[in-house]
């Protein structure tokens, strides 16, 4: 009896309504286009959610903690520009140097959400929005509005850096990029630290009671911090993804993207007021988000409609999750 009632929880599980809407769909879409169905489809989508999936994992993180960051786009802007300008006005060319210097621009961003958030206690809304705005704004008036489009050969050399490389029947070639890495490792990294560290420990108690947490022991100041420095540092990195990959550097290429982010976090089972979520239902959420945003049309559904699909995703996600916790809460404890 109780294997089987285990076995139901599994299979009406929010992660498992997930990978149900992505079968369906990835059928639909396959159906109306056989060219879906090819392994090429598989590198094509890796490439378009890498950068979404590194966001949104440290999203998930924060969101976990009690917080959360609007931040990252333009901390990744000012990351994958900045970088660039330096490099080219005093003639630069090293791929190590760019990542550091976009993992420091993170890095200072991230002590300062961390501080107005965990010392001076502002809402992290209203912290991270008001810090994306100062960074945003301090891009484009101290280093330009320009697109750039000749980058130094370092960045541009490791953009043709590949894992592997697939040709389909048609003769066509698909690469790999090396970079898809990154999000594999931090995904198996963060999952690790969450489920079998002190530190994940910490992170969940903070997002469900700061105050329980801290009389369990938990430091809430330094727990906030290290949670948002993570998001920072790692949002700067994706934006030099971003950057090496598209082999141009705009400051306001990824702006906006908060609330896709948000929404697949979410959708994968994060509670938005925190103390509950995982690695893998995150992942689900970007792979159905990426599937939405690249492959309606094949289905003949307008680009316009993707967003109304995205939005009618998140609220029967949100509430498929919120309903799950109250039945939890209500029900008998033995």
């Amino acid at each position: 009896m109780k294997q089987n009632n285990k076995m139901k929880e599994i299979l009406t599980s929010n992660q498992m309504i997930i990978v149900y809407i992505i079968v369906a769909l990835s059928c639909a879409i396959g159906m109306k286009n056989p060219a879906f169905a090819d392994f090429s489809t598989i590198i094509t989508l890796s490439r378009a959610l890498l950068v979404t999936l590194i966001f949104a994992i440290c999203e998930m993180v924060v969101i976990i903690s009690g917080g959360i960051d609007v931040s990252f786009p333009a901390v990744a802007c000012a990351a994958l520009y900045i970088p660039v300008v330096v490099m080219k006005e005093h003639d630069m060319n090293s791929a190590l140097l760019a990542f550091v210097m976009a993992a420091g621009i993170g890095l200072i961003v991230g002590i300062i959400n961390g501080f107005l958030i965990a010392v001076l206690k502002l809402p992290p809304l209203i912290a991270t929005l008001g810090v994306s705005s100062i960074v945003s704004g301090m891009v484009l008036t101290f280093f330009g509005t320009n697109e750039i489009s000749r980058m130094p050969k370092a960045i541009k050399g490791l953009g043709e850096v590949f894992l592997f490389t697939y040709t389909n029947k048609n003769d066509i070639t698909y690469s790999m990029t090396v970079f898809i890495i990154v999000p594999i490792v931090l995904c198996i990294a963060v999952h690790l630290i969450l489920k079998y560290t002190m530190l994940g420990r910490g992170i969940y108690a903070i997002g469900g009671d700061k105050n329980a947490a801290r009389i369990a022991g938990f430091n809430v100041v330094r727990l906030q911090f290290i949670v948002y420095i993570f998001s920072g540092v790692f949002a700067g990195i994706a934006g030099m993804i971003y950057c090496i990959l598209c082999s141009s550097a705009n400051p306001l290429n990824l702006m906006g993207s908060e609330m896709m982010v948000i929404a697949a976090v979410v959708i994968g089972g994060t509670r938005i007021t925190g103390g509950h979520g995982g690695v893998i239902g995150t992942v689900l959420g970007v792979v159905l988000i990426a599937l939405i945003q690249n492959n309606l049309i094949m289905l003949g559904v307008p680009a316009y409609w993707q967003t109304f699909v995205v939005g009618a995703v998140i609220i029967v996600g949100t509430a498929i999750t919120s309903l799950k916790a109250k039945a939890i809460a209500n029900s008998p404890k033995v």
